[in-house]
């Protein structure tokens, strides 16, 4: 993807972007990034400025996501470095999850997803709809803990190779396939 080959900025702007997705949607998601951008408070600034801007784009919970946006301005500099030191895709996913505040399973997989990588899944309600209309999954609607994350992400890897593509592909066309749209 074109974020890829850009600098650890655009890389940061887009942990930001997963960042403000999570439990919201991706167009305001974007909008928020949009607004911090125009305001020159992504990458500094107060916390108070990146709360008002966030507050004012309309993201319900405009404290929580600014917090975790100021926190992870640490990883500015370093987080392309950072994620392409590792060997394993897997393994990057851990390392984000475990050092971004606000960040899970989910939204680590949507980053890596955005600047390139195509080896995990994302897998949010949509794709868990797929797999339970198919009996793939039990219709238990637990929630998502970090085992079942990997145990479902382990049924499409099978479903993605059964069908010669990639578990990218394979989770964008079951999002597709109920949403009807692709965002980026």
């Amino acid at each position: 993807l074109e974020v890829n080959g850009k600098d650890s900025h655009a890389w940061f702007e887009e942990l930001v972007y997963c960042l403000l997705t999570a439990y919201s949607s991706a167009r305001l998601g974007q909008l928020c990034v949009d607004a911090l951008c125009d305001r020159g408070a992504l990458l500094e600034g107060p916390l108070e400025e990146v709360v008002e801007t966030l507050r004012v784009q309309g993201h319900r919970f405009y404290n929580k996501r600014a917090e975790y946006i100021v926190e992870a301005r640490r990883l500015v500099l370093t987080l392309k470095a950072t994620i392409q030191s590792f060997e394993e895709t897997g393994e990057a996913r851990a390392w984000l999850v475990e050092n971004v505040k606000g960040l899970g399973w989910k939204e680590a997989s949507h980053f890596l997803r955005n600047v390139g990588y195509f080896d995990v899944a994302i897998i949010d309600r949509h794709i868990l709809s797929n797999l339970r209309e198919h009996g793939l999954i039990p219709d238990d609607k637990k929630g998502l803990t970090k085992r079942r994350y990997l145990e479902y992400e382990r049924v499409l890897q099978e479903m993605a190779g059964d069908l010669d593509m990639s578990l990218g592909e394979m989770d964008l066309y079951l999002w597709y396939r109920k949403t009807g749209e692709v965002l980026k």
